[in-house]
């Protein structure tokens, strides 16, 4: 075999359909647009639309909300975390995290953190550390005799100085209104 013998299977390499070029080509004349109107020109941008008529995603009413950089936090029941325990996946006498969690097979990925739900029961002594916990969660932990860390989320100083900005701004503006029925 030779360089100058090497050659590509037969049908690896397609040339391109060249369109608009001929009655002989079979993608002659309007080069496979069809005939005339809107969608043989280029830019078009139809979209949505339905001939003049209101288009349907104008016709249904928007509703909801989706919050900006939403954090997505795992949710284990207190029965989950009891059943682990049970089933010897989790050490009680360590401290439980989402690190703890992943590592048991609990949860499948850390997320943006842990969040704490009361459904179930929880007999073991148990310390864990979450972002959140439900107040069912809580009361049925600290019964057992065991206790919860709440992460509590950084607040930038100079996000708490414009928090105070704001709370001083609104309480001069209410004491600067005359109550309604003193006028004279």
């Amino acid at each position: 075999m030779r360089l100058n013998e090497i050659k590509d299977k037969h049908g690896a390499r397609k040339e391109r359909v060249r369109i608009g070029r001929g009655i002989g080509s079979g993608v002659g004349k309007t080069g496979g647009r069809g005939g005339k109107g809107q969608t043989a020109r280029s830019g078009v941008a139809i979209g949505g639309f339905e001939g003049g008529q209101m288009p349907l995603h104008r016709r249904l009413p928007k509703r909801g909300f989706n919050k900006w950089q939403r954090k997505d936090y795992n949710e284990v029941n207190l029965g989950q975390l009891q059943k682990a325990v049970d089933d010897k996946r989790i050490d009680a006498g360590k401290p439980i995290d989402v690190a703890a969690l992943v590592e048991a097979g609990i949860v499948r990925r850390p997320k943006d953190g842990l969040r704490l739900l009361g459904s179930g029961e929880i007999s073991a002594k148990v310390s864990v550390t979450v972002n959140h916990a439900s107040a069912s969660a809580k009361a049925a932990v600290e019964k057992a005799g065991g206790t919860i860390t709440v992460i509590e989320r950084k607040v930038l100083p100079a996000d708490e100085a414009k928090r105070a900005k704001t709370a001083a701004k609104k309480n001069k503006g209410a004491a600067a209104k005359p109550a309604a029925g003193n006028e004279g």
